[in-house]
């Protein structure tokens, strides 16, 4: 039987297998474990940009913000916040202040620039995408914010090289860190505050491309309009008038006081008063507060002022007429003469024109890049005010050229006229007409003692437009019912006002001051509705 076991293979087939892979094999081995090793490179490094973007898609900013929840007075931090006029000078300091957003401009993805609003005033802001504090994703929010948007901004004040020509505080900018949302807009502006705030002058320019904003659409949309730096800066000094008006009169002793602006009579007459339901009867809407000036005269006030809504239903649609406005009213006691009173009315126009340029030179400086007028002038100095009477007037008018027949009454157009006489001879934009004719006056109006064609009464003048009428009024009675008739006014129908006078009442004499068109005047704003809040004339009641 054959041995079942098997010869060992030759000694060189031993020696063979045990050579080990071919030179191919190695190369082939070796080009694999490149390939493996760039592969795993490659993929390390993706694992890298992957987390690289997950890290960047996480913004870090989330809190420094947002649309903050609705203001229901949850909470009160007591933080003081910032005023844009305080920034100048505080380089280095953290704020923190509301603001609406006028403009912003993104510049690519890292970088935001605001145009930061607070009445008057306006900050540059600056957004830089900064590690940990500030993301992409923020500065892409902060951009896509709203024009007249409010804002509620953090940052730190920082000085600039060149002045920042486009806010009102051009030395600093604001480097915001934090930047929330407290109250956006819905739908679209009419038009922008930049375009209402434009001179138009610029507007006009050949070169130019920019919005021409309207009156009509201007007060259409007051709200708005109201913004403007321009309009800020007017109602600050429209307020500055009534301020210093009380506070001249109330350091000469007058008393403020308070009449019903329902009247059971017109004031003045008939034509010019607007009627309303009163129960079972009517009323009337006071057209000053004539009556009750005098009055509170014949119950010993002595000294008193108002400043008060008047009406007046004249149909005039022009630029100086408003049917309703407010008024600057005041009374007093005649010791000797009534140019007492036209004294003491003087001196407090020029209390109030000192006043104005004193201190608010910077509200007038703003108005004035948007309305360029001439600087408002007055005579200082032992002459005084100039001080014509009508006869002067109507002189200097026929000097000019007007045919004195068509002088009895010197009409809106003639006033001009003298006003710009008055400007060429003396230089000046105020002045004060005396002794009208009697027949140009009201019914309570004193007669010259010695003509009585003529009155002791006066107007007061602002660049040849009327802006206070007064006189020394009728404190005997019995003169006073024989001029009411005179004028077609029974004295029945204002028994009480005429009973005050029965009564004994001291001499006495004021003026009535349209606070609209003095601050028209003054400014040259050229349209009374620019000083008024929210106008109303013939054909407006709305807003």
């Amino acid at each position: 039987m054959a041995d079942a076991t098997s010869d060992p293979p030759p000694q060189d087939q031993q020696d063979a297998g045990l050579a080990g892979p071919s030179k191919s094999e190695l190369k082939k081995r070796a080009k694999q474990e490149e390939k493996d090793r760039k592969a795993a490179e490659k993929a390390a490094r993706q694992a890298e940009l992957a987390q690289q973007q997950a890290a960047a898609e996480v913004d870090f900013a989330t809190e420094n913000y947002g649309a903050l929840p609705l203001n229901q007075s949850q909470s009160r931090t007591g933080r003081t916040r910032d005023q844009i006029s305080t920034f100048s000078g505080r380089a280095g300091e953290t704020v923190l202040f509301r603001a609406r957003v006028h403009t912003s401009r993104a510049q690519g993805n890292k970088m935001c620039f605001l145009n930061l609003r607070q009445r008057t005033e306006s900050v540059q802001g600056l957004l830089i995408v900064t590690p940990e504090k500030v993301s992409k994703q923020m500065v892409k929010w902060t951009a896509s914010i709203a024009a007249e948007s409010i804002v509620l901004v953090e940052g730190v004040i920082e000085k600039v090289q060149e002045t920042i020509k486009s806010a009102s505080v051009g030395d600093v900018e604001v480097h915001i860190s934090k930047v929330h949302l407290i109250s956006g807009i819905e739908g679209r502006l009419p038009f922008s505050v930049d375009d209402a705030n434009r001179p138009d002058t610029d507007v006009q320019s050949t070169d130019a491309q920019f919005n021409r904003v309207l009156l009509e659409t201007r007060l259409n949309n007051r709200v708005i309009d109201l913004r403007t730096q321009t309009n800020q800066a007017i109602f600050r000094l429209q307020g500055a008038i009534g301020d210093l008006f009380r506070d001249h009169l109330s350091a000469n002793g007058f008393l403020e006081i308070h009449s019903p602006k329902l009247q059971g009579a017109a004031t003045e007459s008939g034509a010019s008063v607007f009627k309303v339901s009163y129960f079972k009867g009517s009323a009337f809407l006071a057209q000053s507060p004539q009556l009750a000036k005098q009055m509170a005269i014949a119950a010993d006030f002595e000294r008193v002022y108002e400043i008060g809504p008047v009406f007046r239903a004249e149909d005039s649609n022009t630029h100086r007429h408003l049917t309703e406005f407010m008024g600057l009213d005041l009374e007093m006691t005649i010791e000797e003469h009534y140019h007492e009173v036209m004294d003491m009315l003087d001196g407090l126009f020029l209390s109030i024109f000192r006043g104005l340029r004193q201190k608010y030179a910077k509200e007038i400086e703003v108005v004035g890049k948007q309305f360029p007028a001439e600087e408002f002038k007055w005579r200082e100095g032992p002459e005084g005010t100039l001080k014509l009477t009508f006869k002067d007037a109507v002189d200097l008018l026929v000097a000019d050229g007007v045919p004195r027949e068509d002088l009895d009454d010197i009409n809106t157009e003639n006033e001009k006229r003298l006003g710009r006489i008055i400007k060429a001879k003396y230089d000046i934009d105020y002045y004060i007409i005396d002794k009208f004719p009697m027949a140009l006056r009201p019914f309570y109006t004193m007669p010259d003692p010695e003509d009585p064609t003529l009155s002791n009464s006066y107007d007061f003048f602002m660049r040849g437009e009327e802006i206070l009428s007064g006189a020394q009024r009728i404190h005997d009675p019995a003169l006073l019912c024989e001029k009411m008739r005179s004028k077609g006014v029974d004295p029945d129908s204002m028994k009480p006002y005429v009973d005050a006078f029965r009564m004994g009442c001291a001499p006495h004499g004021g003026g009535g001051i349209g606070l609209e068109r003095v601050l028209m005047l003054f400014l040259k704003l050229n349209n009374v509705r620019r000083a008024s809040l929210f106008p109303r004339d013939p054909k407006r009641l709305e807003p």
